[in-house]
């Protein structure tokens, strides 16, 4: 046949349509940014010293400038030279080995202003935002992948085999979903009582593959009655073969769209775990660690981390949601 009689397939079909859709190329730039972030973060790059002591206990950002009480904060933490006293038998000793250590490690003045500020400990807010977006981003992906790929695994096997083992998954399916998912999730977290990224990636993986579960079950009960699952059947494919070699390529794009779906929810129920004291451990900064401590910067008017941290995550969750629903679209069968 020739090549321009083909009729193109579900993906090209898909692609075209997204190209289509301007919010949708719009949305899937912004989140190619942040995962090109996410690259650059985890390989150093960029932010790697994002805990440097840079600039003055919460400086402002640039656009609003430094006030009086930075300067005059900047001028205290300056080291000054105290004349030897005269009583002392080793005040000249010790004023040549000040002068050699003061030689040898010139005092670094600190910035007054930054351009999203600083915390309370001086480090830049802009390079702690990227820093803690690789950790949630992180999170989200992971924990979304974990959460379909369990998911896809118990509907294959309950879809496919039914019977028995349609009912004790669906009995594991009604446990899980008869408890809310905050609920549940926070309840594991306790648990556990081990803060961690990997900790929280098999929080949310492990609480997350009902909804997976449910659209992957009916997919392959759906499709192991169908004319090429009954053909390979016919010419001695195995069960596995024709659950993961036939079916799962014809429904792939059911599980990727959940996987979109889920990263969305997961990178906010790591925000939460961290706002609450359960994610990430002291020493790793994420978007909800800054939240955390936003809270208390807020009393003293110090607002930028709790914007810039807020704001990262709603453009990223923002962009992610638009392109999964435009992705959802582009890949319905029923839409031509």
């Amino acid at each position: 046949m020739n090549a321009t009689m083909q009729s193109p397939g579900l993906w090209a079909l898909a692609w075209r349509r997204l190209r289509a859709d301007r919010v949708a190329m719009g949305a899937l730039a912004v989140v190619l940014a942040f995962l090109l972030m996410l690259v650059l973060s985890g390989a150093g790059l960029i932010a790697a010293d994002w805990e440097e002591e840079v600039a003055v206990n919460y400086a402002p950002p640039s656009f609003i400038g430094a006030d009086a009480g930075a300067r005059a904060l900047a001028a205290a933490q300056l080291p000054r030279e105290t004349p030897p006293n005269a009583f002392d038998p080793l005040a000249q000793e010790l004023a040549e080995l000040k002068a050699q250590v003061r030689a040898s490690h010139p005092p670094v003045e600190k910035a007054t202003t930054l351009p999203f500020g600083a915390d309370k400990w001086g480090h830049d807010v802009l390079k702690k935002t990227i820093k803690g977006g690789e950790t949630s981003i992180v999170v989200g992906l992971v924990a979304a992948f974990v959460a379909v790929a369990l998911g896809t695994l118990f509907g294959a096997l309950s879809g496919f085999y039914g019977g028995v083992v349609d009912d004790l998954f669906n009995w594991f399916y009604s446990i899980f979903t008869s408890i809310p998912s905050i609920l549940m999730i926070l309840t594991v977290a306790a648990v556990l009582q081990q803060k961690g990224v990997m900790t929280i990636v098999l929080i949310l993986g492990l609480t997350g593959w009902t909804g997976p579960y449910r659209l992957m079950r009916a997919e392959y009960i759906k499709h192991k009655a169908r004319e090429y699952v009954m053909a390979a059947d016919a010419i001695g494919a195995s069960a596995w073969s024709r659950m993961f070699g036939h079916i799962l390529p014809n429904v792939s794009h059911v599980a990727l769209v959940q996987m979109s779906i889920l990263v969305v929810g997961f990178i906010k129920a790591e925000v939460i775990l961290s706002f609450l004291g359960f994610g990430v451990p002291v020493g790793v900064v994420s978007w909800g660690s800054m939240l955390n401590e936003a809270q208390n910067e807020l009393i003293l008017g110090k607002w930028w981390q709790l914007a810039a941290s807020a704001s990262a995550m709603a453009l990223l969750v923002t962009a992610f949601s638009l392109f999964a629903d435009a992705l959802r679209d582009a890949l319905d069968p029923k839409l031509k």
